[in-house]
């Protein structure tokens, strides 16, 4: 099996600027100032409810974003440092709900989910949960219906109440691609 690569997340203390937009009028990302610096945190192209975690936060709140280092960019240096934004973890000096490991998800795949460009990009368990692996993710661990599944990472509820969106950091103890 080989060995994944190892990357380092930081926890980075700023005030809240705002968010960016994407050229499709979505968020593709937010901004914070940090000591006098901008820094940037770009969100995941699959994670559609990224920004959700900035409903209400008002522009120079106080934050704790978690990022890793973004590679860099073929079309050439920014202007600040920009980071692959992983959660908002702390907002006015309090942590932000649904921001925790709520515990790993557990259960047996009952159907897997697909992107909207038809890749399989998770799992949904008999417990509710949504186990969200992205493709690249969901083709290393080619999981399929009555597996089972425990999962690990950042969550929140999903939609209608039943279950949690996992953001699977590791699934049955190995660790994800990109993730560790």
């Amino acid at each position: 099996m080989p060995h994944e690569e190892m990357i380092d997340v930081y926890a980075v203390e700023g005030r809240f600027l705002h968010l960016v937009y994407s050229p499709r009028g979505g968020y593709e990302g937010v901004l914070i100032e940090t000591d006098g610096v901008p820094t940037q945190f770009v969100f995941d192209k699959h994670d559609e409810t990224a920004a959700q975690a900035f409903d209400g936060i008002a522009p120079g709140t106080r934050l704790t974003v978690e990022g890793s280092l973004r590679p860099a960019s073929p079309k050439g240096d920014g202007e600040h440092v920009v980071y692959d934004f992983h959660r908002l973890s702390e907002a006015g000096g309090k942590p932000v709900a649904g921001a925790e490991h709520d515990g790993p998800a557990k259960g047996r795949v009952v159907r897997v989910n697909h992107a909207k460009h038809g890749a399989p990009n998770g799992v949904v368990l008999d417990s509710g949960d949504f186990v969200h692996l992205k493709p690249e993710g969901f083709a290393h661990l080619k999981l399929k219906v009555g597996d089972a599944v425990e999962a690990d990472g950042p969550s929140h509820p999903l939609a209608g109440g039943r279950g949690r969106v996992i953001e699977a950091e590791t699934v049955n103890g190995h660790p994800l691609p990109g993730k560790h």
